[in-house]
């Protein structure tokens, strides 16, 4: 064992030195959009259940339909970075990005109608995620094959800089600010992205003279490994939508924490990610991939199976912590297998299917913890543990798609 962090560690003394510039741009881009996006999505949904009275079941609707969208959106973004290239399609989405947020939050502001609110909300996250397929196309891009699952653990060490701070400087603001005034944080960071996008990031894929339409965004279909492991994912992806819903309400409305401290359980994943997440990918990259995911996704059904017997905010806090190690192993690996399985000039298109699967998942996660939480009020364990044992499933898909497919 000694021998295996040691050979894993040696890297870490030139890690800036391992990657293109390009990689660490595309990180730091991450974090902008992540700490706009996490002061104030993850405090949505108290939003509309405890200032607006709507029910969980609800809120979880307009949340999938959020999804929807968006999953569209981000197979298209996909498609598109790579007939236009990559720039053109990132600047697009932050300067939209950063018009709906402006919009949505002099909505909130303003208590408008529930149904306004929800059309700008569904069409800010749609803008917000044509941009993820692209970035992780152009990791793949900038980085070999051999280094692709260090590369996205830098990419998501990007992404949970800002999700540490955001949550927790958003609880924070919530103690005495109107929710409207968290939701105009995304507008100032969407605007550094542009600036980065325009004078800093340059291009890694010129595009090619494919015509765009909705087929273009389906041959990754034809691809049956590839669609297999998608399916699977999905259901990890239901488990990993509870975190920004039902987890918030399990934390402020059932258990009684306030919601600083509902923040401070989100820092909390969000600095397991930073201090671990390259090192745990030296040490996972010596795996088999379906090894290491379907770790990954029995940390997760431990993690949340926890929360069903939890008052105390200390047993929180380690049930955050097991889940964010499922988090650190599994995510990295599951972008590395996609930028292995895409062809070089479909890279933006597979990642954008991918992430049509990621979003549909966490967008219907929501849904089932509110179903569950409405059916089972006054009982935990019968809302966390069939959410546990969809990760159980995953677990036995990853094992089976290996078989399958000898991957």
């Amino acid at each position: 064992m000694k021998e295996l962090l040691g050979k894993a560690t040696s890297p870490l003394r030139n890690v800036f030195h391992r990657f293109e510039p390009g990689v660490w741009i595309v990180a730091i881009m991450q974090f902008f959009t992540v700490i706009g996006f996490s002061i104030c999505m993850p405090f949505l949904s108290l939003y509309l259940y405890q200032d607006r009275g709507l029910s969980m079941t609800l809120v979880g609707v307009i949340i999938l339909a959020a999804g929807l969208c968006s999953a569209v959106s981000q197979a298209l973004g996909g498609a598109l970075s790579d007939r236009f290239g990559r720039r053109p399609i990132l600047l697009v989405a932050a300067s939209v990005g950063m018009f709906l947020f402006a919009g949505l939050a002099i909505l909130i502001g303003i208590s408008a109608p529930v149904w306004a609110i929800a059309i700008v909300y569904i069409a800010s996250r749609s803008g917000l995620t044509i941009a993820r397929p692209v970035i992780s196309a152009m990791v793949a891009d900038f980085t070999s094959k051999g280094r692709l699952t260090e590369a996205y653990g830098i990419l998501r060490i990007g992404a949970n800089m800002g999700w540490a701070a955001g949550p927790a400087i958003g609880g924070y603001l919530a103690t005495f600010l109107p929710y409207g005034w968290l939701f105009g944080v995304p507008v100032l960071t969407s605007g550094i992205v542009c600036l980065i996008v325009l004078f800093v990031l340059r291009e890694s894929s010129p595009g090619t003279n494919r015509t765009v339409g909705f087929r273009s965004i389906l041959p990754p279909a034809g691809d049956r490994a590839f669609l297999v492991f998608t399916m699977v994912s999905l259901l990890l992806f239901i488990v990993m939508g509870q975190m920004a819903s039902t987890l918030s309400i399990f934390a402020v409305d059932k258990v009684g924490f306030s919601t600083s401290q509902y923040g401070l359980l989100l820092t909390l994943n969000g600095l397991i990610v930073i201090f671990f997440q390259y090192p745990m990918t030296l040490v996972i990259r010596r795996l088999a991939k379906f090894h290491a995911l379907i770790l990954g996704s029995l940390f997760y059904l431990f993690g949340y199976l926890s929360f069903g017997w939890i008052t105390q905010f200390g047993w929180a806090l380690g049930a955050m912590a097991i889940i964010t190690t499922g988090e650190i192993i599994h995510s990295p690996v599951t972008l590395s297998v996609i930028g292995e399985l895409a062809p070089q000039d479909q890279r933006g298109r597979y990642m954008g299917f991918y992430g049509l699967s990621e979003t549909l998942g966490i967008s219907a996660g929501p849904l089932v913890g509110g179903l569950l939480l409405d059916a089972f009020p006054s009982d935990m364990r019968l809302v966390w543990a069939p959410i546990a044992s969809i990760a159980l499933i995953a677990a036995v898909g990853y094992y089976l798609w290996a078989r399958r497919f000898r991957l």
